[in-house]
């Protein structure tokens, strides 16, 4: 089966973070799309006898941890994994899938963040209880209340991130670009994971006004969505 997915690190944007948190300073770039073909994870789990009464699978990869990290391993809740859209990829946009993408296989997770989406994967195991490794129980976790910006925050006072939020991209003009008096063209990308984008608005006062950009190509779950917006420079 094949699946096109926005994929998107958990930290994208993280730069522009204020206070600092640690992890790679990623700024704009760390979401692209692609049309993933591979089995489903549920034809995969039913073909090796998995327990009805499964409540996660434990997800890993091939890669070792840098340092002292512990190994990286995620979990998947059992009916997000038997979703028919959950697969386990061996293409990516109708080739083998790249070693730097992860080949041979890779978990591929729709609309949700990329964490999940493991590289090089080896293992699954079907779990009746929650994986107790840092990347599930202290990783990729957000708190459940309110705090303080840069506030040490309990890990039982969080829950785990999973569908991706809206979010938006300008890609046309450049940032800092410079523009000729006359029409112009605003372009970009939304997308919501799980979420269809229905609308785009833009703004070229400041946000003083707001008016509707141009849906552009069919909608795609999953994937995110180009947007335009043409005005008069002046």
């Amino acid at each position: 089966v094949s699946v096109t997915v926005t994929l998107e690190c958990a930290g994208n944007g993280r730069a522009f973070f204020d206070p600092p948190v640690a992890g790679i300073q990623w700024r704009k770039g760390a979401v692209g799309t692609v049309r993933w073909t591979g089995a489903r994870v549920a034809d995969v789990l039913a073909r090796a006898g998995a327990a009805a009464a499964a409540t996660h699978i434990w997800v890993a990869g091939a890669d070792r941890p840098l340092g002292t990290q512990p190994p990286f391993v995620r979990q998947v809740p059992i009916a997000k994994a038997l979703h028919p859209d959950t697969i386990i990829a061996w293409a990516m946009n109708d080739a083998p899938i790249p070693a730097v993408h992860g080949a041979p296989l890779r978990l591929v997770v729709p609309g949700w963040e990329g964490a999940y989406a493991v590289k090089w994967l080896n293992r699954l195991t079907v779990a009746l209880k929650a994986h107790d490794g840092f990347w599930v129980a202290t990783g990729y976790r957000y708190p459940t209340r309110r705090v303080a910006p840069g506030a040490a925050v309990d890990a039982k006072d969080t829950a785990p991130l999973t569908g991706l939020v809206v979010k938006s991209l300008i890609t046309a003009p450049l940032d800092g670009a410079v523009v000729a008096p006359g029409p112009v063209t605003i372009a970009g990308f939304a997308w919501a994971g799980e979420t269809a984008i229905r609308g785009v608005e833009v703004s070229t006062d400041a946000g003083a006004t707001w008016v509707p950009a141009r849906l552009v190509g069919d909608a795609v779950p999953y994937a995110w969505r180009r947007f335009e917006y043409t005005f008069q420079a002046t």
